[in-house]
């Protein structure tokens, strides 16, 4: 089994995608684009297709069509064939000329059968058959105006976006997150008749909305593929409910039985819900420089993994406002040059400064490989330094090809290291480590009170000051590392002065941000009221209370937080890290909340003898290759200290760390606060 696993199983995908798009229109939905991004290149598909007069387009219903002199079409979607997708195909194929469309979509055929109604023994019985495939290709040619043209519809499981040899993500599922106890009331007013949950343990896929089980049945159906690839029989186990869910439907899932008899490989599938440990997600103590860049340069469009590089600096063009977007953005994925892809990994993989460090080396070196002359300057990298080095590149075009990949990546380092949002990093980090010795010393309604006095109006607001996300951020970070706490008239009043002050800081914004027209149902704070603010509020505080119980039926792992004593102040012990440790314990106990799920008869009379036989209950340690998927995403620092973690727990073993998305700390209230968790857009 290769270590380059995820990377030769995107690869591999989109080497079928490549073999079919020889002088074609290639229409990409956003998650497939980002995947292709960091697996090859767009430089690769363009190769493939190798006609000029034929082009890269966003599939959306807008979508330009194909004329006279480009007669096919090839489709890279990943989602399901249904609804919305299926009538943008109609739209843009009926103002088109083509005469030849190929459809691919990343969810398997047997998928596509459930959300088509279809029974489990039904469609046992079709195996091998294709009749929703067949059907589309039929409606294809339909469209293309001529029974006679040509139509493929197939399923390639373009499902990660591998960011490095042991991190991978899943673009088509950045959205998925963890339910909360709210969602379980949501659930309970849609069946009336039935019984009632009482809380998250209760729920399982019989009480999911058809949304979310469709949902995730695409994400198993994507991982199965992987596991195939791999060349491994997987034992799925699970840490909190949704991840109970994915692990049974994935031990479940009726295509992967056959080819769990034939494969030689053994792996264990490990899945954690993120809401367990939100501390990890939206706290600022990973030294890593990969981190503050996500956190401070702007999003790429299209994408939630990768960042704009400016690239100004690099041409004749003054740094002006309106050149900005004059100049394509560089950005983190160097998917097609190998020493830029190296440096990136040593980038996920050091901490802050020897990473800036390596900036400096990799920039040294490749200018003096150009003869390009370079001042040698040792001691503390300055982002003055790395910018003289950069602009060495700047009219030599040769220099400037031969080496892109290195200068985009040292631009996105220079323009962190001097972003404003950089120095307030340490800000962040000293306000929670202080959280962090208060938690342990007073209430809840104390700490609150500590954070009062930063909640001021944009009016009143310094650079140095937080604004309304960033207090969400704090306020996640509070809840989530102090856990169950009890519930007195203190903490009431405590929340009520937080509640009030916020709601104020909301309606004297000048400006609403987009997290905040989300979370207030306004899109301008001249339409906002006290009332609805106060409300929105409310709501907040719902979910920041559902985050601090999150750990309740946890047994084993019940907190992040470890109380100061005289030798050692309080610190925060990452739920993950935790998980792993307990996996790889020498004394190999029955792990308590990683949960086994059985797929099928054998498993179970496995559990059923063990009661009263010595039956070796299955464990997540037994197999050589551990892949950890946390549901609702990850962040760099929690992917390094897996990846070195695993191998000096127990030599030997591979690890590959898989989730929905990588994380900065404001993508945690846009998750909590604003996705509707129960119903994913499936476009029908």
């Amino acid at each position: 089994m290769s270590t380059l696993g995820v990377l030769s199983f995107t690869q591999q995908a989109w080497e079928q995608v490549l073999a079919k798009v020889k002088r074609a229109v290639v229409y990409l939905d956003a998650a497939c684009a980002e995947s292709l991004h960091w697996g090859c290149g767009s430089s690769r598909l363009l190769e493939a297709v190798g006609n000029s007069a034929c082009y890269l387009r966003e599939f959306e219903p807008a979508a330009v069509g194909g004329g006279a002199e480009q007669p096919k079409a090839v489709f890279v979607l990943s989602c399901l064939l249904k609804g919305r997708t299926v009538e943008t195909l109609r739209d843009i194929i009926c103002r088109s000329h083509f005469q030849y469309c190929v459809v691919v979509t990343a969810v398997n055929h047997a998928v596509h059968l459930t959300a088509n109604h279809v029974p489990p023994a039904a469609a046992a019985e079709l195996e091998g058959q294709q009749p929703v495939f067949e059907q589309l290709e039929e409606k294809l040619c339909e469209w293309m105006g001529n029974m006679n043209y040509t139509a493929e519809v197939l399923h390639v499981p373009l499902l990660l976006a591998s960011a490095a040899p042991h991190l991978a993500l899943t673009p088509a599922f950045a959205s998925l997150f963890p339910l909360l106890p709210q969602d379980v009331h949501i659930l309970n007013r849609a069946r009336p008749d039935k019984r009632r949950l009482g809380n998250l343990a209760e729920v399982d896929a019989t009480t999911l909305t058809r949304e979310l089980l469709l949902t995730i049945r695409c994400l198993v159906s994507g991982l199965s593929s992987l596991c195939e690839h791999l060349g491994v029989r997987e034992e799925c186990f699970a840490v909190g409910s949704l991840s109970r869910i994915i692990a049974a439907d994935l031990a479940n899932f009726a295509p992967a039985k056959n080819r769990r008899k034939t494969a030689t490989g053994r792996a264990s599938v490990v899945f954690v819900d993120r809401t367990l440990d939100l501390t990890g997600a939206v706290g600022h103590h990973g030294d890593n420089l990969v981190e503050k860049i996500l956190s401070v340069l702007p999003q790429l469009p299209g994408h939630t993994n990768d960042v704009m590089v400016n690239m100004v600096e690099l041409t004749a063009l003054q740094a002006e406002e309106e050149n900005q977007n004059m100049v394509a953005p560089g950005c983190l994925a160097q998917s097609n040059d190998p020493a830029a892809r190296a440096l990136w990994e040593a980038l996920l993989n050091t901490k802050h400064k020897e990473a800036v460090m390596e900036v400096r080396r990799h920039l040294v070196e490749a200018a003096s490989r150009e003869n390009l002359p370079i001042k040698m300057s040792m001691g503390r990298v300055t982002p003055g330094q790395l910018t003289s080095y950069i602009h060495l590149f700047k009219n030599n075009l040769k220099a400037l090809g031969n080496h892109c990949g290195l200068l985009q990546l040292g631009l996105a380092t220079v323009q962190t290291l001097k972003h404003p949002q950089t120095a307030k990093w340490d800000n962040f980090l000293a306000f929670e480590r202080l959280l962090l010795q208060s938690i342990g010393e007073s209430t809840m309604s104390v700490v609150l009170n500590q954070l009062l006095p930063m909640i001021k109006p944009s009016n009143q607001r310094t650079n140095d000051d937080y604004s309304p996300e960033e207090l969400l951020v704090l306020l996640i970070y509070i809840y989530s590392v102090s856990g169950e706490f009890s519930v007195d008239k203190d903490l009431g009043e405590g929340e009520e002065k937080v509640k009030k002050a916020l709601a104020q800081v909301f309606c004297e914004e000048s400006e609403l941000s987009p997290l905040l027209q989300k979370i207030t149902g306004c899109d301008s704070s001249i339409n906002l009221t006290f009332h609805k603010s106060r409300s929105a509020v409310d709501e907040l505080f719902t979910s920041l209370r559902d985050i601090a119980g999150a750990r309740n039926f946890m047994k084993q792992f019940k907190s992040v937080y470890v109380p100061g004593n005289h030798t050692h102040q309080a610190s925060y012990k990452p739920l993950l890290k935790q998980v792993v440790e307990e996996i790889f314990n020498p004394e190999r106990p029955d792990p308590v909340d990683i949960e086994h799920m059985s797929s099928g008869l054998t498993d179970l009379l496995k559990t059923g003898f063990s009661m009263f036989m010595k039956v070796s209950r299955p464990h997540p340690s037994d197999h050589p290759l551990l892949i950890l998927f946390v549901v609702g995403g990850v962040t760099v620092s929690e992917a390094k200290m897996i990846k070195d973690l695993v191998p000096s727990l127990k030599p030997g073993t591979q690890v590959i760390v898989l989730s929905t998305r990588l994380l900065k700390p404001t993508n945690i209230p846009e998750l909590l606060f604003t996705t509707d968790r129960l119903h994913p857009d499936l476009g029908f």
